[in-house]
């Protein structure tokens, strides 16, 4: 099954939910990268979690960011999702294995770490960001995103992630769901969508067996009459560009970019999200160099 992602509403107006199988999107990452498997879990639980923000967002060109930073030997995990759900990432360090747990899963906590913060920034087109800060609860990322709306956005939200990993390193399955509550939604209806999400296996058995995120929301809201609103592709997407990188150049002013001209005769830029190397030579720098003086920059 192609990557995709799902939006539902139960009938009765309480709850929505998204979800999505992302199994693609993470082994795009996982090669781009070079990531060890414990950075592959870690990395793609936070793509999955930041398609299924990005995707609620209303306007073309709109885009979220998810920013990890919990003290673990990973460093900084970060995601970004456009209006659409298409998503692209890093993590600090991609060389990071660590022993499996005693229940024999990876370590994603204790690759993340415990002691940090969460941050989400959502990009909606106005003068400043929207940015929420949360502490991280335990660095697993599914419930340090439901924990983010709680105290950010008063959305009540339950949040469920998971990747599976193969022997060969692949990426077996991958994807997620993020439930939230409407205003309006008493307790009765909690208790139904914490019975529901006990009862049901988890995210990667599930995606094994049914690789459907729609599955997924109606297995795991099994107590709700679900109405499926939309289904829509996603993907691993850069949108770097030379053009991009030529403006970022450009920025640094003249007497930078004489300085790395002089020491490197040329510019080469690795994108962080794609690891595309965008290459300048020495005439290329001269005639920015040139073109800001006029500009007296």
């Amino acid at each position: 099954m192609n990557d995709c992602i799902v939006r539902a509403m139960s009938k009765d107006g309480m709850v929505k939910a998204a979800a999505v199988y992302t199994r693609g999107i993470t082994e795009r990452a996982r090669t781009i990268h070079h990531l060890t498997p414990v950075a592959t879990a870690a990395l793609g639980r936070a793509l999955a979690g930041v398609s299924m923000i990005g995707n609620a967002l209303k306007g073309q060109g709109e885009s979220v960011t998810l920013q990890i930073k919990g003290g673990g030997p990973l460093g900084t995990v970060l995601a970004i999702s456009d209006a659409e759900g298409n998503v692209r990432g890093y993590v600090g360090d991609p060389t990071v294995d660590l022993p499996l747990r005693e229940d024999g899963k990876l370590n994603v906590g204790g690759a993340v770490g415990h002691d940090g913060t969460l941050t989400v920034i959502k990009d909606l087109g106005l003068k400043e960001p929207y940015v929420g800060t949360i502490d991280l609860l335990g660095g697993e990322i599914a419930e340090d995103i439901a924990a983010y709306f709680v105290e950010s956005e008063q959305i009540p939200s339950a949040c469920g992630l998971g990747v599976l990993v193969d022997r060969d390193r692949s990426v077996l399955v991958s994807g997620g769901y993020l439930i939230q509550l409407l205003p309006g939604a008493g307790e009765d209806v909690i208790a139904k969508v914490e019975g529901g999400i006990y009862a049901a296996p988890s995210v990667t058995n599930l995606l094994k067996d049914d690789p459907d995120p729609a599955h997924l929301l109606q297995t795991v809201l099994s107590d709700f009459d679900l109405e499926i609103l939309e289904t829509s592709p996603i993907e691993y997407r850069c949108y770097c560009s030379r053009e991009r990188t030529e403006r970022a150049l450009i920025s640094l002013g003249s007497n930078e970019l004489e300085e790395i001209l002089n020491e490197q005769g040329g510019a080469e830029l690795t994108c962080q999200f794609c690891d595309k190397v965008h290459v300048f030579s020495a005439d290329e720098l001269r005639n920015m160099i040139v073109e800001l003086r006029k500009r007296g920059k």
